[in-house]
């Protein structure tokens, strides 16, 4: 890993350690306390989250399309695993959850990805991700009494997936070009499988959540929809 690396996976651990502050004050959190991590990939970062917080890992259920990674979560950490596909369809009943956490996974929620690099339309491609969201957060909405989901902010200008400047701010034909030649070279490839949100589009997905701005340098860099019971 070279310095850059460094200094951006840090910067990128400090953010999570951020939000994993912003969710334990937000929640009431026991041992019976039921979570449902959508996108786990191998629970570690939902392990960072409740860390000192008594909620049992058995009440913890880690959803992602990687068997490798949910059975590495399941013996590392405990928890319980849900094997998801790219439907967006939750296999869980209405209102299992307390509480459900989705963290930089419903700006993937687009298009196959098989398709991710054929469609280069860009209203195409919004029209078709928007579908996908607004589906993707009903779901949400339908399995947790409560939640709390975060994107990284369109608006802010390191697109968080590639860790190029402005990338989010590229026309979709601009965009595939740029990534298919930064991904021979740069620090982090990426797939264009995103369609980045701001906090105007998570208020219309979210609408019963108070919306909490994540700031970097001034500028929001990520955007949470968070629903309590309290």
């Amino acid at each position: 890993m070279n310095r850059l690396q460094e200094i951006v996976w840090a910067a990128s651990r400090r953010a999570r350690q951020k939000r994993a502050r912003v969710f334990r004050q937000k929640f009431q959190l026991d041992q019976t306390t039921r979570i449902l991590d959508i996108g786990s990939e191998n629970g570690e970062n939902i392990n960072l989250v409740l860390a000192g917080t008594p909620v049992s890992p058995e009440n913890v259920f880690i959803a992602d399309i990687e068997t490798t990674a949910l059975d590495y979560g399941r013996e590392k950490f405990g928890y319980q695993t849900v094997l998801l596909d790219e439907s967006g369809q939750l296999p869980v009943a209405d209102s299992e959850f307390d509480i459900v956490y989705c963290s930089s996974v419903i700006e993937h929620v687009t298009v196959p990805k098989s398709a991710v690099w054929e469609i280069a339309d860009e209203d195409e491609f919004r029209r078709a991700a928007w579908a996908n969201q607004i589906r993707f957060a009903a779901e949400i909405r339908r399995v947790g009494r409560s939640f709390f989901v975060q994107t990284p902010n369109r608006g802010f200008f390191i697109e968080s997936h590639s860790w190029l400047p402005f990338a989010g701010f590229l026309p979709r034909p601009w965009l595939l070009e740029v990534l298919r030649f930064s991904n021979q070279f740069w620090i982090k490839g990426a797939p264009p499988d995103f369609n980045l949100l701001d906090a105007q589009k998570m208020r219309e997905l979210f609408p019963e959540a108070e919306i909490v701005l994540e700031k970097k340098f001034g500028l929001i860099k990520s955007v949470m929809a968070v629903k309590t019971t309290r």
